[in-house]
């Protein structure tokens, strides 16, 4: 973090009178499978569809110190299986993070797959706070019949989850809001986090937030230049990122991410809300929905 970015989000917090940020959507994984990601983000894989250079490309505790630099509170683990019998093992991992970095917010994943709930039931009894779904990623139905008893469980028990199911940056056999409106139709109270704002199907997604209240958003690379310039967000819909301020949260997809960190808030500030959205959004949304002191 440069000089300027300490300014910056000093400023930022100080204008706005909190504590920090709250960052729900950040990755932090097990090396091998994060030098992974990033060499696929370096390839311009079939997912990204473009150049994807990695901001904070650094080890473990460097990226740690470098999100605490910038005032960030608390923060996730977001993981994702690709395949079968890979979600138990990455929640074990997971799970240890969690115990050893107190400001990271538990989390855990799963996969379509015959023993999902045992390791889902284990995963919320063990503690954790969010769940991470990469509809993309993964290649799954959402509404496939192994999942029906993750999802009761976990309506059941009001755990957020963090579900990439937009068709950015480029769509998937399940991706977009007809699946979602589907699994919402079943499970109504289902604590869902739309993952960047559900680009680029922002008014369908605003659309299900209107029918079922416990649907969120969170912010992730939206509004930036980056997305900007494949899947800018609608101006008419201005509007409605008002009246659901109470349910969008901030999110940054640190450390893959191609700009600046402190480019993901002032994408939010230049969007001209005001000062009590952008309080709600980057710390008070969440601190209500986590328990955060």
């Amino acid at each position: 973090m440069n000089a300027d970015d300490n300014t910056y989000f000093a400023d930022f917090r100080a204008r706005l009178g909190v504590p920090g940020i709250i960052d729900v959507h950040t990755h932090f994984m097990p090396e091998p499978v994060m030098r992974k990601v990033w060499a696929y983000f370096d390839s311009a894989g079939p997912l990204t569809a473009r150049a994807w250079p990695i901001a904070y490309r650094d080890d473990e505790q460097v990226r740690l110190k470098t999100l605490r630099g910038f005032g960030v509170r608390a923060f996730s683990a977001l993981v994702y299986p690709h395949k079968p019998e890979m979600a138990a093992w990455l929640n074990g991992w997971t799970a240890e993070f969690a115990r050893r970095t107190p400001d990271c917010l538990h989390t855990a994943t799963f996969f379509p797959e015959p023993h999902a709930e045992d390791y889902v039931a284990e995963a919320i009894r063990g503690g954790a706070r969010l769940f991470k779904v990469h509809i993309q990623v993964g290649d799954f139905d959402p509404g496939d019949p192994l999942l029906d008893p993750v999802w009761g469980l976990i309506q059941d028990a009001a755990v957020p989850v963090v579900i990439h199911c937009g068709s950015g940056p480029v769509p998937g056999e399940f991706t977009g809001p007809a699946p979602i409106a589907a699994l919402l139709q079943r499970f109504p109270r289902l604590p869902l986090i739309v993952a960047h704002m559900g680009a680029p199907e922002y008014t369908e997604f605003f659309d299900l937030a209107e029918r079922y209240p416990d649907l969120r958003f969170d912010t992730t690379m939206t509004f930036t230049d980056f997305f900007e310039e494949a899947d800018p967000f609608p101006r008419h819909e201005y509007a409605r990122l008002t009246a659901l301020g109470d349910r969008i949260l901030f999110g940054s997809d640190f450390p893959n991410i191609p700009y600046n960190y402190s480019h993901a808030v002032a994408a939010l500030e230049r969007l001209d809300l005001g000062d009590e959205w952008l309080r709600a959004v980057c710390y008070r949304n969440a601190a209500e929905l986590f328990g955060v002191d």
